[in-house]
């Protein structure tokens, strides 16, 4: 991804990007300042940065910039998972997802979380400057047609899967749950459960599934019915 303020064409700030608050949200030290630098360079308020999916979920709402720039991977979770648990507390916060890999579960998962947009890392800087423009005024970058089809796909779910019968009820339920995009705290407290109970039904589940992430969980409950109880 072209991080070098100085690739773009020589001008000052732009006075449309002047105010639009962003944080950012990478693993990596360098594509965060890289990110800084030419965000701030064309005008944007850099709010806040982290490597961290926990540390972002709690900070984003508190500081409510226009637009989070999240990154798709993360060693501690998803910046979709992040997008969800920042929607969950503050939906007028913009969220884009950045990511290295065109991965179709995701982008499904992005949707459904209620990102903005999914963007590659190789997008050049002047691209990434308009998206996050269009972001923070609130449009969405998705394809109107594959976001109708993804949205279809929730209103005919496919066959069950017969993985789910291995869930026992309690994990059935927390995972009907996962699937409305509701954190672990939220979860508990619908169920009357302990925060870290939750968690380990979540880890349990997906063990079953073969999942490695609560996203794909949530996209799975999209696509399939679940089992008679």
């Amino acid at each position: 991804m072209t991080m070098d303020a100085s690739a773009l064409p020589a001008q000052t700030a732009s006075s449309t990007n002047a105010g639009i608050r962003v944080f950012v949200l990478d693993d990596h030290e360098l594509v965060r300042r890289g990110l800084k630098d030419l965000l701030e360079s064309e005008g944007f308020v850099v709010v806040g940065m982290s490597g961290s999916a926990a540390e972002a979920a709690r900070r984003i709402p508190a500081l409510r910039p226009d637009v989070a720039i999240l990154d798709a991977r993360l060693p501690d979770g998803t910046g979709i998972e992040v997008c969800r648990d920042v929607h969950s507390v503050d939906e007028t916060i913009n969220c884009l997802i950045l990511t290295s890999y065109d991965d179709e579960q995701a982008l499904r998962g992005a949707v459904l979380a209620g990102a903005s947009g999914y963007v590659l890392k190789e997008i050049g800087g002047s691209d990434l400057i308009g998206a996050l423009r269009r972001a923070a005024r609130g449009e969405s970058l998705f394809d109107a047609d594959l976001k109708s089809r993804i949205v279809q796909g929730l209103a005919e779910p496919e066959r069950v899967d017969p993985r789910l019968a291995s869930l026992t009820p309690q994990e059935r339920r927390v995972l009907e749950l996962v699937g409305e995009g509701l954190t672990n705290r939220q979860i508990g407290e619908r169920m009357l459960l302990a925060e870290k109970t939750v968690k380990n039904y979540v880890s349990s589940l997906l063990a079953k599934l073969g999942f490695e992430r609560r996203t794909q969980a949530a996209v799975h409950v999209a696509q399939h019915s679940p089992p008679d109880q």
